[in-house]
């Protein structure tokens, strides 16, 4: 019998294919919260509380959520379905109290996908290590937004971490997010010092250039009183990279030394996304979050001149929670 070539060829595609399908990939990040083990995990087990630390429906509050009784059980379920969030369910499948937490997520939108995530719980000597964990995979022709979704979920993770942290040991979260939308802007000359960072180190990596920027601006006699900003020129991806330059907004006529150290940068009148942030800068990535979320729901298209952050109020004239911080979003 002579075999037929078309289906020899069929089959030996079926096989290449489904032996590239679906390339893995995984997501971990942690913190450690001052309280017992026991605490931290009855908070996460329990469903009930997500809305409250979740770092996905800060972009959407009113999205639906529908959390099965019994929420701190194997079987219950946290399902969501919004404009900008999407929509997806997760099952709590495994509930070892104190140590483990094992979870079934199913996304139904924008795309369709399956994840194991899973919460670890270690003692510490400061209260309770948790350790937050996904495992996925995408279908073979996406396997190019592998290192996208591992740093964005990542970036997620850490700041559903934070606000974990807070919720347990304060019972509330110094953050909130005001979408003000697209505004017309004025020109903008900022002068400062340009550097760059990992995504987890920007919040003491600006703190410590600040410094600096401070003592350079006494020596040249340059005001400080235009306010404090950062500028983020670049994001890279792959490497979880920002590049930045943070100083102080100035004059468009303030000369600036070339030898100084200083790099200086400005914007033309234009239209920007705006977003305020309210609360403590460990909570700043919310509104940046927010604003990136909404602005592709709308389909805003940006400049690629950079995004920058005004600081309207600073520690530690102002309290923490009162913090007013504007996100802008050039747009062409």
């Amino acid at each position: 019998m002579v075999s037929n070539p078309r289906v020899s060829l069929r089959h030996q595609l079926h096989f290449t294919l489904k032996a590239i399908d679906m390339p893995a990939f995984s997501v971990a990040k942690n913190i450690v919260v001052n309280a017992s083990a026991d605490k931290v995990f009855a908070t996460v087990a329990d469903f009930g509380t997500w809305t409250s630390w979740s770092p996905w429906l800060i972009a959407e509050p009113e999205a639906k959520v529908v959390v099965s009784s019994n929420p701190s059980s194997i079987g219950s379920t946290y399902a969501w379905e919004g404009d900008v969030t999407g929509q997806g369910i997760i099952k709590h499948v495994k509930l070892e109290p104190g140590q483990l937490i094992e979870e079934e997520l199913e996304f139904i939108k924008p795309f369709k996908s399956r994840a194991k995530i899973a919460f670890e719980f270690r003692p510490s000597s400061s209260g309770t290590e948790v350790i937050w964990t996904m495992e996925s995979s995408l279908p073979w022709f996406l396997f190019w937004m592998i290192p996208m979704m591992k740093t964005f979920i990542g970036m997620d993770y850490r700041r559903g971490l934070n606000m974990l942290k807070d919720y347990i040991e304060t019972g509330s979260i110094p953050s909130k997010t005001i979408v003000h939308g697209v505004e017309a802007i004025s020109p903008l000359r900022m002068a400062g010092l340009a550097g760059a960072c990992h995504v987890d180190n920007v919040g003491e990596t600006l703190h410590t250039k600040y410094v600096e920027v401070e003592r350079i601006f006494n020596r040249l006699g340059i005001s400080t009183e235009g306010g404090m900003i950062a500028v983020y020129t670049r994001f890279q991806v792959k490497q979880q990279v920002f590049q930045y330059i943070c100083g102080y907004v100035i004059p468009a006529n303030e000369n600036v030394p070339l030898d100084c150290g200083l790099t200086t940068w400005s914007l033309p009148a234009c239209k920007a996304f705006r977003v305020e942030h309210i609360g403590s800068y460990r909570h700043l990535g919310n509104g940046w979050s927010v604003a990136n979320q909404i602005a592709r729901y709308r389909k805003l298209k940006q400049q690629r001149i950079g995004t920058f952050e005004l600081y309207r109020t600073t520690p530690p004239t102002t309290p923490e929670a009162e913090l007013a911080t504007d996100i802008y979003l050039p747009l062409k």
